[in-house]
């Protein structure tokens, strides 16, 4: 080799040294930057004595701290009183519910997971989700900071590799958010109403099925939770274990605060979640005009209908609030009904919105829950046939568990509010078919100090007696169905081999659900017998679709096996 040539030799390696470390040195800052961006800093609490705090164990089931308490009532509902500064409430609602935050991460995580079974996208997930939220933080009021670091002491140590507790438990509060952004997801399909407004022979009665579905071991452990904050009113709202925002509350103002979900475009960053938006209203405001207000100050990242009641008022109206716009809806009649969609003058042309309401569900079952409270006179008995109506417009035969109809079996809970007498009913188990127990908030919160275990909150004189339907045959082939429906899906992502026959009982089990079929169509066509695939697809067809994306989808799944049968 000439010197020349070996000169050229060195310079070449040198430049590919030189590029090498440039990539490390970029890459390197690259991992420093993001590591500073998404590291969330925990709040500086000045008081923390409350960390020393001693949960009691009087009875099975029963835990206090101080004046604080949480049990299980025997319908399986967890009661739960909270009083003190945001960090105190925090600590000790995190002490009292530890196992119970264990249960539903664990179910959270488990379902994520069924989602997403790549470790690999997984942990890009984590990273995906630390950037989204790195700032989060800034856009929460700094008293549900506190009350979410508090909360993070009860969190088990079995997550580490997601976050910390405190990143855990601050991110989960997104979840809804994020839930209905990426609606492929398919956690939220909620309704809600309000009646007997503006009229002054009946009181205001509101209704709502909150359908966020995880999985059933996260709807297990539902906690009606009494609030009595040092700042705003009291409240009381239906959660589960470490969520210290509202879906579904009223306050001793007799103010309700429920949330739909509405269409959004894909968010960039995280702003203020939801709920702590809907929380934040439930304890500070005391009217209509407060409740608007306080939704105008906040950014948020997604869209959201919040339907607020509110007994001084009167009435009900719909808060719509997307990330650039806000308005509000309301009617001149005595009933307002809330889906998925919005109904604003503001929001009339915008395209998701137009969008959603042409493709989903949201307002066909709008229309089915106008037409049932436009034919009952709506008390709180009513009210639970109008959530539990599981029919579809002219009492079709949807088939059980069809996101058109106003019960889809599915619900976290439902509820119905009496905000002029501070009543509420809260629904039990079996989605919204078991016993609905009436809680009175003022009564509650008055002997809120006296609780023993053998107290009993709710009024047993006005409990909603369970519906026929959780001790049917059509119940128990609803949950065969949905069992059997698992093991096709898995069937069919395995391209393993189930009978025949399995398939007929499984659609015999639901007859008039489209799910159904689909799912029988998409076994037979991952296993390339193109004739049943095409059979349970056209069968389909003669069904209710949830939403015209799947059938689409279909449609163009038979003229591709009609066109290779030709």
């Amino acid at each position: 080799m000439t010197k020349n040539n070996k000169n050229k030799g060195n310079i070449f390696w040198r430049w590919i040294r030189n590029i090498l470390i440039g990539l490390l040195l970029i890459i390197v800052v690259l991992v420093i930057v993001f590591n500073v961006k998404t590291k969330i800093t925990p709040p500086d609490i000045v008081d923390t004595e409350i960390l020393n705090s001693v949960r009691e164990n009087p009875a099975p089931d029963f835990y206090k701290i101080g004046n604080n308490w949480l049990r299980k009532n025997k319908y399986g509902l967890w009661e739960m009183y909270l009083e003190g500064s945001p960090f105190e409430i925090g600590v000790i609602n995190g002490k009292l519910t530890k196992e119970l935050i264990k249960v539903q991460e664990d179910a959270f995580v488990e379902q994520i997971n069924t989602l997403i079974p790549s470790k690999s996208y997984l942990r890009f997930l984590k990273y995906f989700i630390a950037w989204f939220n790195r700032d989060i933080d800034e856009y929460i009021p700094q008293e549900y900071i506190d009350e979410i670091y508090g909360v993070s002491f009860g969190a088990s140590e079995g997550y580490d590799y997601i976050g910390n507790n405190y990143e855990r438990m601050l991110n989960y509060h997104g979840a809804h958010d994020i839930g209905h952004a990426l609606q492929s997801l398919a956690l939220v399909g909620c309704t809600s109403f309000a009646a007997n407004m503006n009229s002054e022979d009946s009181s205001l009665i509101l209704g709502r099925n909150f359908d966020f579905y995880i999985n059933e071991s996260f709807a297990k452990n539902k906690i009606i939770a009494f609030v009595k904050p040092d700042n705003g009113h009291e409240f009381v709202y239906i959660t589960w274990a470490s969520m210290i925002g509202v879906v579904s509350g009223m306050n001793k103002a007799g103010l309700t605060v429920t949330i739909n979900a509405a269409k959004s475009d894909i968010p960039t960053k995280a702003k203020m979640p939801i709920s702590l938006l809907a929380r934040e209203i439930l304890q500070y405001a005391g009217n209509i005009e407060e409740a608007i207000a306080i939704a105008k100050k906040r950014e948020t990242f997604v869209s959201e209908s919040i339907l607020v009641g509110s007994a001084p008022d009167h009435k009900a109206i719909i808060i719509e609030k997307s990330p650039s716009k806000i308005d509000t809806y309301s009617t001149v009649e005595n009933k307002l009904v809330c889906s998925n969609h919005f109904q604003s003058a503001t929001f009339e042309d915008d395209p998701n919105n137009l969008q959603y309401i042409s493709e989903s569900a949201s307002s066909y079952r709008q229309s089915r829950c106008q037409q049932l409270i436009d034919n009952k006179k709506v008390e709180y008995i009513s009210a639970a046939e109008i959530l539990r109506d599981y029919n579809g417009i002219d009492n079709t035969d949807l088939g059980i568990g069809n996101e058109k109809a106003m019960a889809q079996f599915i619900s976290h809970h439902s509820v119905i509010f009496q905000p002029e007498k501070l009543n509420l009913w809260v629904s039990t188990s079996s989605y919204q078919f078991g016993e609905y127990l009436m809680y009175n908030e003022k009564n509650v919160f008055d002997h809120a100090h006296k609780i023993e275990a053998n107290s009993i909150l709710y009024d047993s004189t006005m409990t909603i007696p369970s519906h026929t339907i959780i001790r049917s045959k059509e119940y128990s082939d609803l949950m065969d169905f949905r069992r059997m429906r698992e093991i096709i899906k898995t069937s069919t992502s395995e391209k393993s081999t189930i009978e025949d026959e399995f398939i007929e009982d499984f659609i015999a089990k639901n007859p008039n659900y489209y799910h159904g079929y689909v799912v029988s169509g998409n076994y037979y066509y991952e296993h390339n017998n193109s004739e049943k695939a095409l059979l349970y697809y056209n069968q389909s067809l003669s069904k209710e679709f949830e939403n015209t994306t799947t059938r689409t989808k279909i449609e163009s799944r038979i003229e591709e096996l009609e066109s290779k049968l030709k």
